[in-house]
Order: structure tokens, then sequence, then C-alpha cells
């Protein structure tokens, strides 16, 4: 309700570029079920599986219909994944005792920062009409490699490609391709012991 009505009220005002936070939540989360393969991205129908994410569900469907109604509007909603500050980086190594632990979201997470990124450039876009991105970092909350995890935990979930070291397994493929979105911040930066050199974040 409350965003139908911030919706609502935006098209009232005139506004034609409304940025609104949706949620990974939409690609399955927790994946009790597998997820139908990997790195998850857009382009599968998505997967409420809690009153939350039917929630986010409803919020992007009134955006495609808002939009719908007026071809000028643009509506992005951005599927961020699980929002971190640095001084949650602490606890990240402790998660590779078990990978479990972080399953639900395929060890997924956004450096607020990056998050901020996210929203400017879904701003700064030129388009119309309502879409959707994920955004999370490039890589994962864990030391141990995104295939071995994927072994471990998924091991009949398809992967649609050759995974890099700590891969993120929620695809950012698209918002680097569409709104220029690019991770500047990474765990690996901020919880390695002084002089260590700095893991790699992504592919």
């Amino acid at each position: 309700m409350s965003s139908y009505n911030v919706f609502a009220a935006a098209r009232l005002a005139g506004i034609k570029n409304v940025v609104f936070a949706s949620s990974e939540t939409l690609l399955g989360l927790p994946f009790d079920e597998p997820p139908p393969y990997a790195p998850v991205d857009e382009d599968y129908p998505v997967r409420p599986e809690s009153t939350y994410s039917l929630g986010k569900a409803l919020d992007e469907e009134i955006a495609r219909q808002f939009c719908r109604w007026d071809p000028e509007l643009k509506m992005i909603g951005l599927r961020f994944s699980n929002v971190m500050e640095p001084a949650d980086y602490a606890a990240f190594p402790s998660f590779d005792a078990d990978p479990q632990t972080r399953r639900w979201n395929l060890w997924g997470y956004i450096d607020a920062r990056d998050g901020a990124q996210a929203i400017r450039k879904a701003l700064e876009l030129e388009a119309t009409g309502a879409d959707v991105f994920i955004i999370a970092n490039a890589d994962t909350v864990m030391g141990r490699s995104s295939g071995e995890l994927m072994a471990e935990v998924f091991p009949n979930v398809p992967l649609r490609h050759q995974l890099g070291e700590h891969e993120t397994l929620l695809s950012i493929e698209k918002a680097r391709r569409i709104l220029g979105y690019e991770p500047q911040h990474s765990w690996r930066d901020v919880s390695r012991a002084p002089g260590e050199a700095a893991l790699p974040a992504g592919p």
C-alpha cells in the first residue's frame, strides 16, 4: 500500500524518474528449492517465498502497470542483496566454517556504498518504462571459491559459465551492461591483515 501511494503521488506530481528498492528475495530466497541455474539473474520469473517477498513482487508489477499507463515514465526496481557496512565485515571470515549459514542468498551481499552508487546510476539512466536489476557485490561473503560452494551445497544446479574464484552468484551482468554499475568496495579490502595483499573480489 505504501509503495502504491508513493508511486501514485509521484505520478500525480509529474515525476517521471522513479527508482525504488526491490529485493533479492524475488529470486527464490531462501533457496529451500534450489535455483534453476547459477549465477541467478533477472531472466526467470519471480519466486516469492515469503510475505515480504510477495510485497516486493507486487511493487514491481505496480511499476510495470504505471509505465503502461504513462509511456514517458521510468521506474526502476533495484533488487538489493543483503546490505552490509564496513563494520559488518569483521564477521565474514567466520562464515567459512559452515557454508550452510549463508546459502540462503547464495553467499551474496552488497556494500551500502555500492548500493548508493547503483541508485545514482539508475536515476541517471536515460530510459523509459519499467525495469529491474540485481544489485550485489562482485564477490561473495566467503573465503572459499564460488565453484567449491556450489559443488558442495547445490551440486545439481547447472552453472551458466565457468565461475571466477570468488565471483558473485547473484549476477550483476545486466546492471553492469545497462547501468554502468561496478562495485568499488569489498569486504576483502578491509578484512585482510596489515600489509597483506587484497584477495581478488570477482571474476
